[in-house]
């Protein structure tokens, strides 16, 4: 069967398999396929079919394993849960932000193109799917909403950001670096509100496929000097039910599948 011939599929994205734990106990008819060294759980959430994979670390990695599920898989639409640093005032741990756009922070082709351009496309932001980036939004206000006056793991006050966010191949985790990272992204227009290490390659898979894309990024630390602390506990014990939360309000909300 060619992809165009298969139902609709989302394609849920992690980067860690803690960020994933909770939805794998949710998925029905839970199914494991491997492929390109990667394991995928196929099955449904919510009566959609979904496929989980993870894109491990770094945009190399996340870039196979996006092309994978859009061209072995079929996946409709790809959506990534996971963690980033905060970077913008304002923007807390605890917090939720979901990608208008993507930037690479650590691409420079110049002086061959201008500082972030990704090179021959004119561009240095990947926009997000604005109606799948809508419905997400939704979703993590909906799940902080009914979540925060019960004892959860969803911190009291947090907040739904939507913008840009930045992502590198490398773990900003120093006041310094996070500092001079805000300067130089500001200095040529860019305001990003976190910084994370995948979600730009996948939105530049999806745009070049025509898949629709959104992302969801819990902040874990403010990519600074605090940001090695607990990270483990947190992504497993806070990060994961953001997104199995989240995933609960946005699966129903999406299109029957075809």
């Amino acid at each position: 069967m060619t992809p165009s011939a298969r139902p609709s599929l989302t394609a849920i994205l992690s980067a860690l398999p803690e960020e994933q734990h909770g939805l794998l106990e949710q998925l029905q008819g839970a199914h494991k396929q491997t492929v390109a060294g990667r394991d995928f759980w196929l099955g449904q959430l919510h009566g959609q079919p979904v496929a989980l994979g993870l894109s491990r670390i770094g945009k190399v990695s996340a870039t196979l394993t996006a092309a994978v599920l859009i061209g072995h898989f079929g996946a409709s639409r790809i959506v990534f849960t996971g963690v980033a640093g905060g970077l913008a005032p304002g923007i807390k741990v605890g917090d939720v932000v979901v990608a208008h756009d993507f930037i690479q922070h650590d691409l420079d082709a110049s002086p061959l193109f201008p500082r972030y351009e990704v090179p021959l496309y004119g561009r240095s932001r990947f926009l997000c799917d604005p109606a799948l980036t809508a419905l997400l939004t939704m979703a993590a206000d909906r799940a902080l909403a009914t979540s925060s006056s019960a004892a959860s793991p969803i911190w009291d006050g947090a907040q739904v950001h939507t913008g840009l966010i930045a992502s590198g191949d490398r773990f900003v985790s120093s006041a310094d670096e996070s500092s001079r990272l805000q300067a130089a992204l500001h200095g040529a227009g860019h305001t990003a509100l976190a910084v994370e290490m995948e979600g730009a390659a996948v939105a530049q898979v999806c745009a070049d496929y025509g898949v629709a894309f959104a992302a969801m990024r819990t902040i874990s630390d403010r990519a600074d000097d605090t940001a090695h602390i607990d990270f483990p506990t947190f992504v497993a014990d806070v990060a994961s039910q953001y997104a199995r939360r989240i995933m609960d309000e946005l699966m129903p909300s999406l299109p029957a599948p075809t």
